[in-house]
Parts: structure tokens; sequence; C-alpha cells
């Protein structure tokens, strides 16, 4: 059997369960390579695996585990967790991996696998080739690395106080001298993996909570629910009088809120307060903040003005927690809700991220909707077509040739981005103007050149 040379992408594994690369054979496969790779020494190690609420989560959990007990490791269940969760636990617990089972914002029909090594970030791309090569071998019958004697072989075992922990570990992130009490806060669970921890935190510091999106069937994970539809949260907090609200994603690595007045408030406008907030107090590291090329413009300005340095990487968290470890950095994000707090763990975490806007907003006695106008955004437009192949953009000379009139045309005051998607079969059009008329006349110059090019439609 003869599968692609190339299954891990910017976020890890990812596609369509039952269909190469997520079936049960790749991940029993990549169960032991994780296991081959990553095992030190001849002492006991272990594995903590955790997974979304996707129906096809109870499979590759199962082909995992078997995987990684083949090698000799002994795996720790959690069962539904939040990413960042088996993220803090992997280094928590002492384990040698943490394996997360999710397809975070996609549809239930997707699910992934991400790893993150003993420190709880994710596996260096060196050491993810590494477990892909041994992936290969495996799948190709080309050879495995060497088998325990049954004796040695891995046990599973459940670990029923995950949730606990990471509870505490969260309500530790909140500033001890304050609590929730007083503030009304609806909370959309996206049907995912936050569906018991997220109130659980909220309501224990003291919150009021109106809670939806936390009845998950196996198939309704994201399904109009979550982060990308904050529209949800607004209409409550519009007809409840709700002080905010907090969507989170279906494995629960990104946030998006909404302020008392039904506006949504997005990643950037997250990491402008809270970079305000830490700068005010001495504990921007550095003053700089690391954002992603799609963060509005609008940021980069309001950040300028209060001397706090922007870095943009390419998009993908995993590159803006690269470009944060190099350089010593402690906050960072992206637009679509993952913010990075490495001071308090080591991956986007929703739950943590949404917690320090509280604090500013505790501390500072102001309402979310005064806090956002630290930021004006531009504005953006953003076009996303579905494509079959991802042929390099520089091949397309009508492409190339169209990009540098649109950019030409925009000038200094606009900004322009073409980039597939790391993760699904999508390019994306971001266009960013003082001209909204310019701007859109811009964006669909470019999409239909990108249709007559690579033959895309509108997603």
């Amino acid at each position: 059997m003869s599968i692609e040379r190339k299954i891990f992408g910017t976020d890890g594994v990812r596609g369509v369960a039952n269909a190469e690369p997520m079936t049960v054979e790749t991940a029993l496969a990549i169960g032991q390579g994780v296991a081959a790779v990553l095992k030190s020494g001849d002492a006991r190690r272990k594995v903590i695996l955790g997974k979304d609420t996707r129906l096809s989560g109870y499979m590759f959990e199962n082909a995992l585990v078997a995987g990684i007990c083949s090698m000799g490791l002994d795996v720790l269940v959690v069962g539904p967790l939040p990413t960042p969760a088996v993220a803090f636990l992997s280094r928590n617990m002492r384990c040698e991996a943490g394996i997360v089972i999710s397809a975070s914002h996609n549809p239930f029909q997707d699910n992934g696998i991400k790893i993150f090594g003993r420190d709880g970030f994710k596996l260096a791309d060196a050491t993810e080739a590494q477990v892909e090569k041994y992936v290969f071998e495996v799948m190709n019958g080309e050879g495995s690395a060497p088998r325990p004697e049954p004796g040695q072989v891995g046990r599973a075992r459940r670990i029923d106080d995950a949730p606990g922990r990471y509870i505490v570990f969260l309500k530790n992130s909140f500033p001890v001298p304050y609590t929730l009490d007083g503030l009304t806060i609806g909370i959309d669970c996206a049907h995912g993996a936050t569906y018991k921890v997220a109130p659980a935190v909220f309501s224990e510091l003291g919150a009021e909570i109106k809670v939806i999106g936390n009845q998950p069937d196996g198939t309704n994970i994201n399904n109009g629910v979550g982060a990308l539809h904050p529209e949800n949260l607004a209409e409550i907090i519009k007809a409840d009088g709700v002080d905010l609200g907090l969507a989170f994603d279906g494995d629960g690595d990104r946030i998006i809120m909404v302020d008392e007045n039904g506006e949504v408030v997005d990643g950037d406008e997250i990491m402008a307060i809270c970079a305000q907030d830490l700068m005010s107090r001495g504990q921007l590291k550095k003053a700089t903040l690391v954002s992603t090329v799609m963060s509005n413009l609008g940021l980069e300005i309001a950040l300028r003005e209060r001397g706090i340095r922007m870095l943009r990487t390419q998009v993908g968290d995993r590159y803006v927690v690269e470009a944060m470890r190099a350089g010593g950095y402690n906050l960072g994000g992206e637009q679509s809700g993952h913010i990075l707090f490495l001071d308090h763990n080591t991956t986007g975490d929703g739950i943590a991220s949404a917690l320090q806007v509280l604090g500013v907003m505790v501390r500072t006695g102001k309402p979310l909707s005064e806090l956002k106008k630290i930021m004006q955004r531009l504005p953006q437009v953003l076009i996303n077509l579905k494509v079959s192949d991802k042929p390099p953009l520089s091949q397309s000379p009508a492409l190339v040739k169209a990009m540098e009139a649109a950019e030409k045309r925009l000038g200094e005051d606009g900004r322009l981005l073409l980039r597939y998607s790391g993760t699904e079969p999508k390019l994306r059009i971001m266009v960013e103007a003082l001209d909204d008329q310019m701007m859109n006349q811009v964006a669909q110059d470019l999409k239909e050149v990108v249709v007559a090019e690579l033959g895309g439609r509108e997603a």
C-alpha cells in the first residue's frame, strides 16, 4: 500500500474521517511512530491522549492506543478535553507526548491528529518528519522499529481527574485578588471539547453563566455554533442583557468574544487589549506582540502608537509560537482567535485567553465595548475560493501581474495577501484599504483572475 509522501500540515494531520490520511490504519502507524521516535531511556514512559467530541474520535482513539501500547508505552486516556488541556497535561504529568484527536473548527466529517512534545509545545518539524518517515515505512511494508516482548507492551488507563487538573490550572491563571462576581457571561462551547470545563471555570470564579453549544452528539460540533458563528451569542446578549459572550471553537484553542452591545471582538482586538494591559504593567516582554500577516493593519497602527512593536509571521499558530520562543516574547496570536500567552500555556487556549481579558475588565472597571476602542480596524475583505490543487502562485504570470497591479493601486494605505489554507483546499484573498469601494473592487478583480487561472469557486 502506498500513501502520499506528506501527511503532516501546519497543524498536524487532518482530513476527512475514514479516508487517507485520516484512517485507522494510518492512526495506528502514527501511534507507533510517536512511540518509536519519542521514547527515551529504558524506564516505563507514557503518552496522554485526548480528543474533541466528533463521532470518529472513538475509532482513532482506539487505533492510537493500540499503536502506542504495541511499542511499549503506556497511554493515559482523558476523553473529550480541549487541545490546550492536553498540551498542559503532557508537561504537568511528565509524559513523553500529548496527542489530540481533533480537526479544530472544521465540520464533524473531518478529523485530525495533533502531537505535543513533553514540553507541551507542538513537535518540531524535524521530529514530525521522523514520525512521518516511520508511518510511510510501516504503511508501505518497508520495515518498522523493534517491538517489545509480550510482557513489555503498554497499558492504557483512563485519567478521571484530568478535567479537574485543567480547571485548577485555568483558575490559577486568573488574577488572584479578583473574582467574576456580578458578571453574567454567555458561553458557546460549539458542541465541542470545552462543553464541560468552560462552564465550570467561569461559574467557579463567580460569574453567572448562560451556556449554549454544550450538547454534543458526535455530529453537531461547530455546526452553526461556536467561534465561527458568534452571532448566536450576540442575539442572547441583546435579548438577555448579558455582560459579554465567549465563543470557543471545537477543540477550544481559539476564542471570539462578543461585547455587551452584541458586537464581535476578534483576535486582533483581544491582542490589542492584552498587549496594552501587559505593557502598562511592565509585563510585555521586549514590548513586542507577535501576530501573522492576516492581522488587520489597524492593530499594527494601534500598537505603534503605544510604543509596542508588532512582528508578523506566516499564517499558523505554530509559526507564531516559533517566533515567540526564538525572540523571547510572551504574547502573540492570530486574528482568528488563537491567542498565545506563553506565561500561562504553550499553545492557543481559548478559556485562558478569555480569562486574561476578563482580568483587564475587572482591573479597569471598563466594559468590553470600551476596551476594544484601543484599535480602529481598517476595512478588510476576505474571499475564500475552493481549489482542487495548490500550485505555487508564482507559476501564474497572469496572477503575478494582477497582484502587482493591485499592490500598486492600494499604495501605502492598503495591504494585499493571497495564500493557500494550510488545512483546507482553499485559496484566501485578503485586501485592506481605507477606501471600501476600491478595496472590494481590487478583491473582485483578483478573484476573477484566480478563477480563470486556478479554476477556483467561492467557498
